[in-house]
C-alpha cells in the first residue's frame, strides 16, 4: 500500500469526523461538543498558559473558550475551521486578559511574585526534578528573546512554533494576509536564530 495514499485516507477521514462532530454539536448536541472538548482541550490549555504563565488563570480562561464557543458555534459556517476558530476566540480571550492585568497593575504598589516557585532541595537530585529545571531554563531563554519581538511578531512564532498551526490558519486567527504572516514570522526566526541554544527548537518547516 502506498503510505502517502493510505495517510492522506486517514487525514481525510479525520476531516469527515470532524465536520460531523461540528455540526451535531451546531445542532445542539452536547456529547458531540464535549467530544470536541476532549479533542482540543489540551491544546487550548497549552496555548493559553504559554502565554500567561499562569496554571489556574489558564484554566478558567480555557474553560470560559469553550463556554463562549459552545455559545456561538450556530454561527460557524464552515465545520472544517472550528480549530482555527476556536483559537481565534483563546487569542482574543488572552489579550482581554493581558489587557485587564495591565490595568490592574497600574494601580498595585508592588510587584507580583514569580508564577513558578524554586525547586525543594532535597528533589535537585531528582532525575525528574532536574528536567523540570531544564524546561524552566528553556522557557526562559524563549521568554527573554520573545520580549524582542513586536506584539505582532511574537503572536505569529508562537501560534506557528508552540500552537503547531499552519501559516493558512494562522492568518484566519489574526485577520492578516498569508504574506503579512510569513514576513512577520520570518522577522522573528531571524532573531530568533541568533540564539545558539534555541536554534535546534526552530528546526521546522515553514510551509
Amino acid at each position: 500500500m502506498n503510505p502517502s495514499r493510505h495517510s492522506a485516507s486517514g487525514s481525510q477521514s479525520a476531516d469527515l469526523q470532524l465536520t460531523e462532530l461540528v455540526e451535531n454539536a451546531r445542532d445542539g448536541n452536547r456529547l458531540a461538543f464535549d467530544q470536541l472538548i476532549d479533542r482540543y482541550q489540551g491544546d487550548i490549555y497549552r496555548m493559553i498558559y504559554y502565554r500567561i504563565h499562569s496554571q489556574m488563570d489558564a484554566e478558567d480562561l480555557t474553560q470560559d473558550v469553550f463556554v463562549r464557543a459552545f455559545r456561538s458555534i450556530s454561527r460557524l459556517r464552515e465545520p472544517k475551521r472550528f480549530r482555527s476558530w476556536l483559537y481565534t476566540i483563546a487569542v482574543n480571550r488572552v489579550n482581554d486578559y493581558l489587557r485587564k492585568k495591565r490595568v490592574r497593575s497600574i494601580f498595585k504598589s508592588s510587584d507580583e511574585g514569580p508564577e513558578i516557585q524554586p525547586e525543594a532541595d532535597d528533589q535537585r537530585d531528582n532525575p525528574e526534578a532536574l528536567e523540570q529545571v531544564l524546561k524552566e531554563d528553556f522557557w526562559r531563554q524563549v521568554s527573554r528573546i520573545a520580549k524582542k519581538l513586536s506584539k505582532m511578531e511574537r503572536e505569529v512564532f508562537m501560534l506557528r512554533f508552540m500552537d503547531d498551526l499552519n501559516i493558512a490558519d494562522i492568518a484566519q486567527i489574526l485577520k492578516k494576509s498569508e504574506s503579512t504572516v510569513k514576513t512577520h514570522l520570518y522577522r522573528a526566526l531571524a532573531k530568533f536564530k541568533k540564539e545558539k541554544g534555541l536554534r535546534q527548537f526552530l528546526q521546522e518547516d515553514l510551509a
